[in-house]
Parts: structure tokens; sequence; C-alpha cells
């Protein structure tokens, strides 16, 4: 629990002003509670961040002897403090609901993000009134050339006025709409946390480096709501460096979330933008049990999506837009990480539609090593890019881990049953056939 609050809150007790969300609980300290299927670092020091990401680069190695085009999955969690994710994540937060806020005030509340759009002159009125920062030093915030020629600033110029890389300590006051008062946007930030930024970006330029190398690539896995803004910020500025020719880095979204959509088109609108290539792994989700519980239990929405119909929706709407993507661009992959054979469908339906070929390698499915089995072998005999995910370690780390993959996906009884009746069926056509050892 300690390495999830900062120096600050334990010495002056400033955890109570924090959002709920983003806030330690001694409850949930040990983040494999109600998780069934992900494992967990605890922060030591970072001498044991460096040790993680040395475990890391053996994977990479691991990763390129075993198959050509091969990737290999990462934990931010296993390369920075806990506290600094959740606090980083806060502060971006804070800082892209001002923006909707305002939005708000000037009648666009319902627009989607990436056609909500303020109008430069009123949005720095709007800053000069509310006491955030004067007219004349705003000004010196929109001079970029899209801006300029635009009149208007979008989520994504708004983001790019917080740069995480040169501006985490600069002291910004955003309005708080409950008090009505100003807020230090960073409050508390110290140097040593200062300094997690630069250690974690430095560690995963370590990695990208090597699995350029080693001609791998480095999948980014999606962790809790409470840790993911800032997992995903720090994955996107590696891709910025890394991507500029090939989809080196592949982010994960969690389709289970209720923002999947918005963070999906937002990120990949900053790589058309860019002109960087955009990677991706879609997941449905592996905390739903205890985002809901520590949601109810902290006093916050939950952020999961209400139902199984609904995640499933959520999946397919992003999906189908990184496949539009593809056709038209050539500048985006996807990661079709799932054991449903609807989706696998859904998938190859909207290839064919589209006229994606599987020899494009735009598309890639991945299962666990020992799951679905059924969907992996058809497709790779296809031609389709397949990919067996495989856990390894310890066999009493190792087991606990498959099980829990196993009671995550709550039909694996029925696809292993449905499995062993299609080998079974297919023995009796070659026994039928004196085709045994074809």
């Amino acid at each position: 629990l300690s390495s999830c609050t900062s120096a600050a809150e334990k010495e002056m007790g400033g955890a109570e002003k924090r959002e709920k969300q983003y806030r330690a609980h001694q409850i949930f300290g040990d983040h494999h509670g109600g998780v069934p299927s992900a494992h967990t670092y605890f922060y030591a020091d970072e001498a044991k961040c460096d040790k993680h990401m040395e475990t890391f680069l053996c994977c990479i190695d691991a990763s390129s002897g075993s198959s050509d085009d091969g990737f290999s999955a990462i934990k931010l969690t296993a390369l920075a403090r806990p506290q600094f994710l959740v606090q980083f994540s806060e502060v971006l937060v804070k800082w892209r609901r001002f923006f909707h806020q305002m939005a708000a005030e000037q009648g666009q509340a319902r627009r989607a993000v990436l056609d909500t759009k303020l109008e430069v002159e009123k949005l720095q009125e709007a800053l000069a009134n509310l006491g955030v920062v004067s007219k004349a030093e705003s000004q010196q915030w929109f001079t970029g050339e899209n801006v300029a020629m635009s009149g208007s600033v979008d989520l994504l110029d708004w983001n790019s006025l917080f740069d995480s890389r040169t501006k985490l300590s600069r002291p910004l006051l955003i309005p708080n709409r409950k008090t009505g008062q100003l807020e230090p946007l960073l409050s508390h930030f110290s140097k040593e946390e200062e300094l997690q930024m630069k250690r974690v970006l430095q560690r995963m330029d370590v990695l990208a480096k090597r699995a350029i190398e080693k001609g791998v690539r480095l999948m980014v896995d999606a962790e809790q709501s409470y840790f993911q803004p800032a997992i995903s910020q720090l994955t996107v500025e590696t891709q910025r460096r890394f991507n500029r020719s090939q989809p080196i880095i592949y982010n994960t979204y969690q389709c289970y979330l209720k923002e999947a959509y918005n963070n999906v088109t937002g990120d990949m609108e900053l790589s058309r933008r860019e002109g960087w290539h955009f990677g991706t792994k879609l997941v449905r989700g592996a905390y739903m049990e205890q985002e809901r519980e520590r949601a109810a239990q902290m006093g916050y929405e939950d952020p999961i999506n209400p139902t199984y119909e609904k995640t499933n929706e959520m999946y397919h709407r992003c999906l189908d837009y990184v496949l539009e993507e593809i056709k038209y661009s050539q500048k985006a992959s996807v990661m079709v990480a799932s054991h449903n054979e609807d989706t696998v469908k859904f998938t190859l339906r909207k290839m064919m539609e589209l006229g994606i070929h599987p020899s494009d390698k735009k598309v890639c499915f991945g299962q666990l090593l020992g799951m679905c089995d059924q969907i992996t072998f058809p497709l790779g005999q296809a031609g389709f890019p397949v990919y067996k995910y495989v856990p390894y370690g310890p066999v009493n780390e190792v087991l606990p881990y498959l099980s829990r993959r196993a009671q995550e996906n709550r039909g694996f009884m029925q696809r292993a049953n449905r499995e062993r009746d299609l080998l079974w069926k297919e023995v009796k056509r070659r026994l039928l056939t004196g085709d045994l050892f074809s």
C-alpha cells in the first residue's frame, strides 16, 4: 500500500484532496484481489524495476529466437512505482475533464470527442476569467500551425499542451467545479516523482531498442483503470519515437471500459497527425470484478460497461474502426486477442469486405497457449498470422495463472467440450477413410 501513497500525502494528509478513484485504499493495496488473470508486481525500489527490465530483455531475446515477427509483452507496473502511475493518471484525467467542462459551456456537451472543438478566442477569455492564466500568457499556448489555421482547439491540441516529458512540474491551477476554487493540477509532485517519469521512459526506450534489434514487436499490457491513463500516455510517448516506419510498440485497449472507443479513436487520430504507425492489441479486459468492487466501496462511477453484450459491442466497434484505418492508410496494425469465436468470425468477414488480405500482416490473432486451438489452428492453416500467448515460470506460479484465465473465460469448459468433440469427430473421420496418420 505504501508504494501507492506519495511522501507528501503521508506527511501532510493530502490524500483526501485526491479524487476517489486515484486514492490508495487499504483493501485494494494488493492488486491481486478480485483479479482472475493478471500477475501483480509489488514495487520495492528502482533496482527492482531495473531487474524486471532485464527479465523483459530476456523475453524479447526468447521471442526473437522462437519465431519471425514475434511479440513480447510487458507490464508498466513492473517498471514504475504504482504511486507515480496513479498520481499521473489523476493529473491526465483532470486535465482532459477540464477541456470537456469548457466545451460544455460552449454548447458542445454531446459531441463526439474528436468533433469537440473550442474557439481559441473564447477559450482564452474563459481561461482568463477563471483566473487560470492571463490572456497574454495563453496566447503563447496556442501557437501551433494547425491551431493558427483553424482558430480552434480539439482534445488532442489540448493534450499536447501537457507534455509529459517536459512540463510535469509546471505549476498550473485549474478550477474545481464543486468548490469553485482554483486547485493545483499537479499537487505535491516532488523531484523524486519527476524522476520517475524519466526513469520509466528510459526503461521503455531500452526495451524498444532491443525489440527493434531483434525484430520483435513489444506489447504493453493494459492494467487497472486507475493506472491506465498514465500507462497509455507513456506508451504513446514511446510509439511516437519508435513507430515512425513500422509498428514496433503496441498499446492495449480494454473494451470493457466505457471510454475504450474514445481512447482508440483519440490515439489513432494523434498517430495520423504526427505520421507514426498505430499498433494496438484489443482485449475485453481482465479486472472487471475488482474494478466494480473498488468503485462501489470507494464511491465513484463504475468504469466498466454494464453488460457483457455492451462490451462485445464496444470490442467490435473499436475493431471496425481500426480495420477501416488499415484499409485506407496502411499505417495501423491490430492484434485481435480473443477466445471468442464470434469476434474472430466478425474480423474475418470485415477483412473480406475491406479487401484486407492475411498476407498484408496488418491483422493478427492471439489466444492463450492451451486454449481454443480449434480457433488458432484453422486460422494458421488459412494463412492468417496467429500467435499463442505463452506464460512461463515456476510451476507454482504458472498453474494458478492458467486456472485464473480459465475462470475469467467463463465459457472455457464449454469451449473445451467443443474442442474435444471436434477432435473426436476428426479421429472417427480418419479411421473411416483409412487416413489416420496423415
